[in-house]
């Protein structure tokens, strides 16, 4: 049911590239946790955001995208929900893909910013998706060397810092390995850590990134 005085207002911002062969119903039933959150009985009846300013969730047939665009009043059990939206879009998406998810606190005032002890409970949380590792952790490094080279061209030429960026490719290429060699032998991935991210699972095995060597 819809919460009107939730906590947050929580949106959710990503394009998903799904397979050729993904339709509506597929779609449809992977957002399930999403629209059932939103108090809905069907995609088509939460699609529209909150504000009307915002597309919604839009399933791109001709395209074959997923573009979401949508804020849900709710609360820090949509965590929850995001893990298990994240493991069914693994299995319909074609390539890696990022989801930006921020949590607006809905009860934080701006007059009280100039309280003592006023602190906001806004946060943000970057999800992948992929159709396997290899796929996740691709975009994983593209994002991660856009920043980097962001911050550092302030100081350095862009060509200055293709050894930066080597050594962002070696760190993501152990990790990848670490994870193959896991797989294999049916352990728990290694080095898995996140700083505030997470992906939403995917496959083993794969392809490995082609940035990585």
């Amino acid at each position: 049911m819809p919460r009107y005085n939730a906590p947050f207002e929580i949106h959710v911002h990503g394009q998903v590239a799904l397979r050729t062969e993904v339709g509506f119903e597929q779609v449809q039933e992977a957002l399930k946790p999403l629209w059932k959150y939103a108090g809905a009985k069907t995609l088509a009846d939460a699609a529209g955001s909150s504000y009307e300013d915002e597309p919604g969730i839009e399933f791109m047939a001709q395209d074959h995208l997923l573009q979401m665009c949508w804020t849900v009043p709710g609360d820090d059990d949509f965590r929850q929900v995001l893990d298990e939206v994240c493991m069914n879009l693994n299995e319909l998406a074609q390539t890696g893909a990022a989801i930006e998810v921020t949590f607006y606190d809905a009860e934080f005032e701006e007059e009280d910013e100039e309280a003592p002890n006023a602190e906001s409970r806004d946060d943000f949380v970057m999800l992948f998706v992929g159709p396997d590792p290899a796929a996740i952790m691709q975009v994983q490094r593209d994002l991660l060397v856009q920043d980097v080279v962001n911050l550092m061209e302030r100081h350095f030429d862009g060509a200055e810092l293709g050894g930066v960026v080597s050594e962002i490719d070696k760190l993501f290429g152990q990790r990848f390995d670490e994870l193959v060699n896991s797989l294999e032998l049916g352990r728990p991935p290694r080095g898995s850590g996140g700083g505030g991210s997470h992906s939403g699972g995917g496959h083993g095995g794969g392809r490995k990134p082609r940035h990585l060597h």
